[in-house]
């Protein structure tokens, strides 16, 4: 049905502003007319190889103007872009990529070497686009991205359209530990992100609304967080529907001393983090070189994922009172439940937010909370995903009727005060969060127990100051005790290395009950106690 479509969006901006930066990367800076250009020869070459409406299209890249272009390549085309998260292992990648039923894989040169060893097992992916990193030379297999960027073309409209049904697939951590698509309307998304960080399009799909929407350039935005990752991602999308520029960080390894650098030659006025993970090590750089950086173009810094601590948001503020220091609550499949806004020299409370215009506190009985104090799940109606892809038993978990409407609820639980704020308390199920990345137990146990001298094992996460949460393996050991560092290892070579355990508990007995269920809060409560 006709709605808002991001490419529509961005091709007007690019009209409109075609001198304007659309990106820049350290020395690089590509303009809108540029990026229009590219897009146009990405898209046409992936629906020259095959590519047909609302195909999955995987970025497998690091942060920079790609995946941006390749973003802008998929809508164009009516394909849907999907996130890659580049720490994942062998296996990981083989099921995300046959999960999603993608049939085109960007990526970056450094990664070659694991597509090599995977990609016979994934047959359906079709066409290969390698992005020079200096790490190689381009795979006899692949096609190098330049030489599609270059493609001659008019400008991409398919044949099969494009509309406000068009979809964005973001996929996030599932309660099996295996990741789930998110499917994002881009009708959707457009109306949200343009209510709080980019173009405010009106609710009722307009076209006319465009045609004086980019008299000037808009904002300079950066997320120092990966493009792979909702926040980065959907900051990014609200500043190009603004007609703005996305700076990304030159370096591949978060290095704040850089970021601040990048800030003040850039121009940047508004930098998304992950909480405590990256405000942490900012204002340590600042506090460490007091007048090195001005700050003086920062607006805001915007977190979501992780809490972002009281006694961090003051340190920051000191360094610049006049930006606003914005903490959105907010998940892959519900944004907007709740946001708190520090700024004017004063920071807000640690996981106290106001409550979106469409969030409620669920109680499990399924009926809407109203008395202060009482425990539920946060939930919000309004403009949300359609379901997760190929997984209706988890959409019907997730996707409540609460009073005839429909809710997004995915699991925060929380409270609300007497003033009307929410409180969170976090997310009911054993789920970690660290340092922005949800990692769910049960499948980091199941690669710590293929090692020989484990018996049993659990994981949690025990509080730790800068990623919210730090992954423990409560061990039983085969034997007499467990190598710490060698089962660390051992995992670090099965999964992702941010789902390895940081450290190692060693206990008599894990005490499965009967049914083989643990009490995971009592192993939590014990890791805590001996670390």
């Amino acid at each position: 049905m006709p709605g808002w479509n991001f490419a529509e969006i961005w091709e007007t901006a690019a009209d409109a502003l075609p001198e304007a930066p659309f990106a820049k990367q350290g020395d690089r800076t590509v303009t809108w007319r540029d990026a229009d250009r590219r897009a146009d020869g990405l898209a046409r070459t992936l629906l020259d190889a095959g590519a047909t409406k609302q195909d999955k299209v995987a970025q497998y890249l690091y942060n920079g103007p790609e995946y941006l272009e390749t973003v802008f390549a998929c809508f164009k085309a009516s394909l849907v872009p999907v996130n890659t998260n580049y720490r994942y292992a062998e296996d990981e990648l083989v099921y995300l990529w046959d999960n999603a039923d993608a049939v085109a894989v960007v990526f970056h040169g450094t990664f070659a070497p694991t597509i090599e060893a995977i990609r016979s097992r994934v047959p359906n992916v079709k066409t290969w686009l390698w992005v020079d990193d200096g790490s190689g030379p381009c795979p006899a297999w692949a096609t190098p991205y330049e030489d599609a960027a270059a493609t001659e073309t008019d400008r991409v409209i398919p044949d099969h359209g494009r509309d406000g049904d068009d979809l964005y697939m973001l996929y996030t951590g599932g309660t099996t530990g295996m990741p789930k698509g998110v499917m994002w309307r881009q009708d959707d998304l457009a109306v949200i992100l343009g209510a709080g960080l980019g173009l405010a399009v009106p609710e009722e799909y307009d076209p006319s609304f465009l045609e004086t929407a980019f008299e000037a350039p808009g904002p300079v935005g950066m997320p120092a967080c990966p493009l792979m990752h909702g926040t980065g991602a959907f900051t990014s999308f609200g500043t190009l529907s603004s007609g703005g520029c996305v700076v990304t960080l030159p370096s591949r390894h978060f290095d704040p001393a850089e970021l601040l650098d990048e800030i003040d030659d850039k121009g940047v006025n508004a930098i998304a983090i992950v909480g405590d993970a990256f405000a942490k090590p900012i204002l340590g750089a600042l506090d460490a070189n007091p007048g090195r950086w001005t700050l003086e173009s920062v607006l805001a810094f915007v977190s979501s994922g992780v809490m972002w601590s009281e006694e961090t948001k003051k340190g920051m503020l000191e360094h610049r009172p006049e930006m606003l220091l914005m903490d959105a609550f907010s998940s892959s499949e519900a944004l907007g439940m709740g946001q708190s806004v520090s700024g004017g020299g004063a920071a807000a409370k640690t996981a106290r937010f106001e409550p979106g215009l469409n969030t409620i506190v669920v109680g499990d009985d399924g009926e809407r909370v109203t008395e202060p104090g009482e425990i539920g799940r946060l939930a919000v109606g309004g403009r949300q995903p359609i379901g997760y892809y190929k997984d209706e038993e988890k959409t019907a978990k997730t996707f409540l009727v609460v009073d005839g409407n429909r809710y997004s609820c995915p699991g925060d639980y929380a409270t609300l005060d007497d003033d009307g704020t929410i409180i969170v308390l976090g997310r009911g199920s054993v789920c970690i969060n660290t340092g922005g990345e949800k990692v769910y137990p049960e499948e980091v146990e199941e690669a710590v127990k293929t090692h020989a001298s484990v018996r049993d094992a659990v994981v949690v996460g025990v509080p730790h100051e800068r990623f919210g949460e730090m992954i423990v393996a409560v061990v039983e050991p085969a034997g007499d005790s467990t190598d710490e560092e060698a089962l660390i290892e051992h995992v670090r070579g099965r999964l992702a290395a941010y789902k390895a355990p940081r450290r190692v508990v060693e206990v008599e007995s894990i005490g499965r009950a009967a049914n083989g269920k643990v009490d995971y809060k009592r192993l939590r409560e014990q890791a805590v106690s001996s670390l």
